[in-house]
């Protein structure tokens, strides 16, 4: 229809109309999931060649680079640390270390965020929400179950513990590149649409992430002991939860085996690579030993590899990881990433770019202070309604667009859009994890809707000031690219 029907300027191309036509058709069936997401994600690989957009073997290269291979190398070993319950006993130790005696509801409630905003920086958010929240409910367990005998402080105790599992993982999911496909999808039509460009390393994400998910997970924790726990709810919780219980499943564990050593051991490197790659101008990282050929993406399948060579100690010729325990990788982000990376190509290169510029001349003295947080609100009021990844893939070109006709750097507006996208926090279809939380009978929409609205608020306006400031210097923005 739009082949048809549409008219651009006259100096356009047919194969900028033609792409046009192919972002219409791929954003219509992510948004109504007509066919699964992965499925319409692999469209461009003949959608691109048939409308004459791009040759075959240049679309398929999208769907392979160093972006990819970190996403890949790192749920790998994501799901070494699930395979030998690693998460479970990290969650168990650190919510013993912050239970009090007696018991201090908001210090315990502390201590489960921050487990799962940690254990979230290192692996997919939603990875994060699914390990943590059997360990949250086994913790509430402990309490009387809901009925009218219940008291209103257990009550609101177990709605803010599921709250704060779920909020807690996509908050730590922001800190990191590997906490969410969003900021993969972000960082890889970074470097798509501006290769000249100095790439964004994992280390540079983490000094701008860091600071930023930190002030949402302090306002996050205050508004769940503001809300959820009133005074005087230690000694009726107290006659429940005790740190017996905890110690109990801990020595359920047992004493950590060579295998759980190893992969915590091989994690700790790669995230010891991951910082070291690329340190600052003047001090560089390992990465010039080999000309800076080596990405992110390299030490981490590097690192996964070592799973499938050291020996577990467990039996004979058993090594840590084999493909069996694969099956679970996330085949379905991968596939959204090269979707995100050849329709980045694809716009760029049928110029459909240069169009969409000129289209967009009146926002050219748009202040950019109004802006940065509109671009963050329009993120995260998409995002409640389709995937986060897919929204971002959806507004990042955009935004690119919208950058160069202000004449600021396209980062500036990037991030916001991209990061706003996280901030699904109002309904249980946001994202899978809200799901998990959901699916517990702990929480209604009503919750969701009580925290979520100030939450997201928040983080828009903490994303408004720290981009401008913080985000200018970790990223090294001067004017335009």
């Amino acid at each position: 229809m739009i082949c048809l029907l549409v008219k651009l300027q006259p100096s356009a191309a047919a194969t900028s109309r033609n792409m046009l036509a192919v972002l219409a058709w791929m954003f219509a069936w992510w948004l109504t999931e007509a066919v699964p997401m992965p499925i319409t994600s692999m469209a461009p690989l003949f959608l691109f060649p048939l409308f004459g957009i791009a040759a075959a073997d240049d679309v398929a290269s999208s769907y392979m680079d160093d972006v990819i291979a970190l996403v890949l190398g790192s749920f790998i070993l994501a799901l070494a640390v699930e395979h030998y319950n690693i998460h479970r006993r990290l969650a168990l130790n650190i919510t013993l270390l912050f239970c009090g005696d007696p018991l201090n509801p908001p210090l315990l409630l502390l201590g489960i965020c921050a487990t799962t905003a940690f254990i979230s920086m290192w692996m997919h958010n939603v990875a994060a929400a699914v390990m943590m929240m059997p360990v949250a409910t086994g913790i509430l367990q402990r309490l009387p179950e809901s009925g009218p005998g219940q008291s209103p402080a257990v009550s609101k105790f177990c709605r803010a513990v599921v709250l704060g599992v779920i909020y807690s993982a996509a908050v730590g999911g922001m800190s990191t590149l590997t906490g969410t496909g969003v900021n993969l999808i972000l960082v890889g039509m970074w470097k798509s649409y501006f290769p000249e460009a100095d790439p964004i390393s994992f280390s540079t994400w983490l000094f701008f992430g860091v600071p930023l998910a930190l002030v949402i997970f302090l306002f996050l924790w205050a508004i769940l002991c503001l809300l959820y726990c009133p005074k005087g709810s230690g000694p009726i919780l107290s006659a429940y939860l005790d740190k017996a219980h905890l110690k109990r499943e801990l020595t359920l564990l047992g004493p950590m085996a060579f295998a759980e050593k190893m992969v915590l051991t091989v994690f700790g490197m790669l995230i010891a690579l991951w910082m070291t790659r690329s340190i600052t101008d003047d001090i560089p990282g390992w990465g010039v030993l080999f000309n800076d050929r080596a990405g992110d993406g390299t030490v981490s399948v590097m690192m996964a590899t070592l799973l499938f060579i050291i020996p577990s100690n467990k039996n004979k010729g058993e090594k840590l990881m084999d493909w069996s325990k694969c099956k679970k990788l996330p085949w379905n982000i991968v596939l959204l990433l090269g979707a995100g990376f050849a329709i980045a190509d694809g716009v760029r290169t049928s110029g459909l770019a240069e169009i969409l510029t000129k289209s967009l001349d009146f926002l050219e003295q748009a202040p950019y202070w109004a802006i940065a947080p509109l671009v963050s609100l329009i993120g995260a009021f998409i995002t409640e309604f389709t995937s986060n990844n897919a929204t971002t893939t959806l507004l990042v070109p955009l935004l690119i667009q919208i950058a160069k006709t202000m004449h600021v750097h396209p980062l500036l507006l990037m991030i916001p859009g991209a990061i706003g996208a996280q901030f699904a926090f109002l309904l249980p279809t946001g994202t899978p994890s809200n799901i998990v939380g959901f699916t517990t009978g702990h929480i209604e929409i009503k919750d969701m809707i009580k925290v979520g609205i100030p939450l997201k608020i928040t983080g828009i306006v903490a994303l408004s000031v720290l981009m401008p400031t913080l985000g200018t210097w970790v990223f090294g923005i001067h004017g335009e690219i």
